[in-house]
């Protein structure tokens, strides 16, 4: 692969400004790192949240990005498990240090020392991007396109949030019916499970696509769903949720939340946790969480209802996000 010596990215410069369009230079992969050239990117609630300063501890300037699929153009030295042309995709997770006690202990998603594409890692909104091999993830050809880009991210976070779930729960309430939702409610139904779908108040789009997926009920966040659950997810960043999912959970349930920023959680009466109901949060994702979601993805098969924006315009992808005028996922598309 004839390879340039710049490449074109959208650049955060500093917290709660536009991302700027500009040509930089070409990274170079280090020994154990692939320069991967960037098909598509996914745009993420956690890119908002970055961009918007709610997260305080970017690489400044940063390229933002972490649902990345593309293909190896170039290897470093030392790797050893991928070659040019292999079809690969980059999630959050970028690096952990294997030595301290959460690594030793199958927790290197609580890494002490972990790095974070997109975050403290350039990531993905990029023609080209570099990575780590052992951070990588080969997807199925049928993932080699925008489509896949969700999978990174939005599907992993879901898949995380549900494996917290008892494997016997049967009713499952989300609350936030966006990206994560509308490929989390695909694995679920796939195993029996019933889906309730919580929204915006009177966002009778999203419901309705809640129900075109599967959803045995959709209505708004500040309903009680019209049978107990037996455990809820809370993708949507919005504290006050906490109680409304603890009170629409049966005894013994779970309520996890699934976002890396939330609102302030208000006080509740003790009552509506009583009764060994659990309220837990999800952090990052470990590398086996991905190789077993990207597994079982094509054999359902997960799809990903998207909507594509051109890397030029990732302002107005996230302005769409915001705005809660996406439907499924954004994706940035380099050509």
């Amino acid at each position: 692969m004839q390879l340039p010596v710049t490449m074109k990215a959208m650049v955060l410069e500093e917290p709660k400004q536009s991302l700027v369009f500009k040509t930089v230079p070409l990274p170079v992969p280090l020994p154990q790192q692939v320069l991967i050239k960037v098909i598509a990117c996914g745009v993420c609630r956690t890119d908002l949240h970055i961009i918007d300063g709610e997260l305080t501890q970017p690489k400044l300037p940063l390229i933002p990005g972490h649902e990345i699929v593309g293909i190896v153009a170039l290897t470093g030295n030392s790797v050893m498990n991928l070659k040019e042309g292999d079809l690969v995709g980059v999630p959050w997770l970028g690096y952990t240090c294997g030595t301290c006690k959460y690594c030793l202990n199958e927790q290197e998603n609580l890494c002490d020392n972990a790095g974070f594409t997109g975050y403290t890692i350039d990531g993905g909104y990029a023609e080209y991007t570099v990575t780590n091999e052992k951070y990588c993830f080969q997807l199925s050809a049928m993932y080699g396109n925008a489509s896949g880009a969700p999978l990174l991210c939005a599907g992993l976070i879901g898949y995380r949030s549900y494996s917290m779930i008892n494997k016997n729960a049967i009713n499952i309430g989300i609350y936030g019916f966006g990206a994560s939702a509308h490929i989390l409610i695909q694995v679920a139904i796939s195993q029996g499970k019933k889906i309730f779908a919580f929204t915006r108040d009177g966002d009778k789009d999203a419901q309705k696509f809640a129900l075109k997926l599967g959803a045995v009920w959709a209505g708004n966040s500040s309903q009680l769903p019209p049978e107990k659950l037996d455990a809820a997810i809370i993708f949507a960043p919005v504290g006050s949720l906490v109680p409304k999912a603890l009170q629409a959970v049966d005894k013994g349930g779970i309520v996890v939340c699934g976002g890396i920023h939330m609102s302030d959680i208000p006080s509740f009466p003790y009552h509506i946790l009583w009764e060994e109901r659990t309220i837990c949060s999800v952090a990052n994702l470990t590398r086996n969480d991905g190789k077993a979601f990207l597994k079982i993805a094509p054999e359902i098969p997960v799809t990903t209802e998207i909507n594509t924006y051109h890397l030029s315009k990732a302002n107005e992808a996230i302005n769409d996000l915001r705005n809660g005028n996406i439907h499924g996922a954004a994706v940035l598309v380099m050509s």
